[in-house]
């Protein structure tokens, strides 16, 4: 296979595919995820597979990952590897083999970095897929590919990010996109060898996270028709507030980059599209003393979420600002102006990566438009049982 951007034996309009091998790599015939196809973001390392990171410049070889070594041996099958945002250093799916294109929108962008992964699940082509996400990078092509993504709380054990070509040690983390709850749970109960049934929802308290002027009209009233839904089950939903964590998750994550292609940022033309080049060159250049700083914010802001769900059993948040832009588009326009995109939505997602609390996004009645459900940290099961029956009540007419 010459050119891993075009891969044959399938046509791929989107540009979703990385690398598909002759046949899929079979999963172990009796075990409990057998008859389940899955895709793989083409950061984890897999024997025999290439490893690219959707980008033209050299990359460090991560190792193979025990996570799809794990999966296989469960009974799942590996279809092949998808594209993603370069060096998954972006929420659009831009990358150095022309980009990944939305499922069914075109001219449209499905979000990245895991965009591959969240395209080859909307079209059917695979049960789940394997994303990763650092700032919302598998929430956010979930929500405008309209299917569901799970990032777990950090250091998941089920979900180890070893073998995974890393972005940012202290905000990586590996997770699925399927096209129901269902199917990450099933995913997730074979990992963890124990079941997360459906929770109800009665009695829940549930705070709303929803800053004003920070999304738009139709994205606000998809929120807001979630939690008429949770009311009408019989929860509890107060508003709250929480503040934008940028100046923590930026530099934190610029400089952990820096470091894991620093070989890389030695030649005098790496291969990086201008946009990654130059934010890897900008973590490059921090200080010691700015990264120690974006650590004490971080523990800041980690305080302040604790607190928030020591008071309530679930926050519920806007997945992205706006339905899906335009490929090319650069800026959005909210409530609070003109607003650049990877702000507008990395504002929305990435406190909840720095932070390590466990997440699942699932579509609302606006095509789309996700929601975040977001649990305590280490609630996982319980998230995805509560996120079952939210799925279902949303479901219903």
């Amino acid at each position: 296979m010459s050119d891993p951007a075009s891969p044959t034996g399938r046509p791929d309009p989107q540009r979703a595919w990385a690398f598909l091998p002759a046949s899929p790599l079979p999963g172990a015939p009796d075990g409990p995820l057998r008859g389940l196809s899955f895709s793989v973001k083409d950061l984890f390392g897999v024997p025999g597979w290439p490893l690219r990171a959707s980008t033209r410049a050299p990359v460090p070889d991560p190792g193979v990952s025990p996570l799809v070594e794990r999966l296989l041996a469960l009974g799942a099958s590996a279809a092949g590897k998808t594209h993603l945002h370069e060096i998954a250093l972006g929420i659009t799916g831009l990358n150095g083999f022309g980009g990944t294109g939305h499922p069914t929108l075109p001219g449209r962008v499905p979000g990245g970095s895991s965009s591959g992964a969240a395209v080859s699940v909307a079209l059917k082509q695979v049960d789940f897929a394997l994303g990763t996400d650092t700032g919302g990078s598998i929430r956010v092509p979930a929500a405008w590919c309209g299917v569901v993504g799970f990032k777990p709380t950090k250091d998941h054990p089920a979900w180890p990010t070893g073998g995974v070509l890393p972005l940012s040690v202290t905000c990586d983390h590996a997770g699925p996109l399927a096209r129901d709850v269902a199917t990450v749970t099933r995913v997730h109960e074979a990992l963890t060898g124990h079941a997360a049934p459906p929770v109800p929802l009665d009695g829940l308290r549930v705070g709303l996270w929803c800053p004003a002027g920070w999304v738009t009209d139709d994205v606000r009233a998809a929120l807001l028709d979630v939690t008429d839904t949770l009311r009408r089950a019989g929860a509890t939903v107060d508003p709250v507030e929480f503040p934008e964590v940028l100046d923590a998750y930026s530099p934190i994550v610029l400089s952990e980059a820096a470091q894991v292609h620093r070989a890389a940022l030695r030649l005098d033309d790496p291969g990086f599209l201008p946009f990654t080049l130059a934010s890897l060159r900008q973590g490059a250049a921090l200080t010691g003393a700015e990264v120690q700083a974006a650590h004490g914010r971080r523990a800041t802001y980690r305080a302040q979420l604790d607190d928030l769900l020591t008071r309530f059993d679930l926050l519920l948040a806007p997945a992205v600002p706006t339905p899906p832009p335009a490929q090319g588009q650069d800026e959005v326009l909210l409530p609070d102006g003109p607003t650049p995109l990877r702000r507008a939505v990395l504002r929305l997602t990435a406190p909840f990566s720095l932070l390590g609390a466990p997440v699942v996004t699932l579509p609302t009645r606006t095509p789309f438009v996700g929601a975040q459900v977001i649990a305590p940290h280490g609630q996982d099961d319980r998230l995805l049982g509560l996120a079952q029956r939210l799925e279902r009540t949303l479901e219903t007419p």
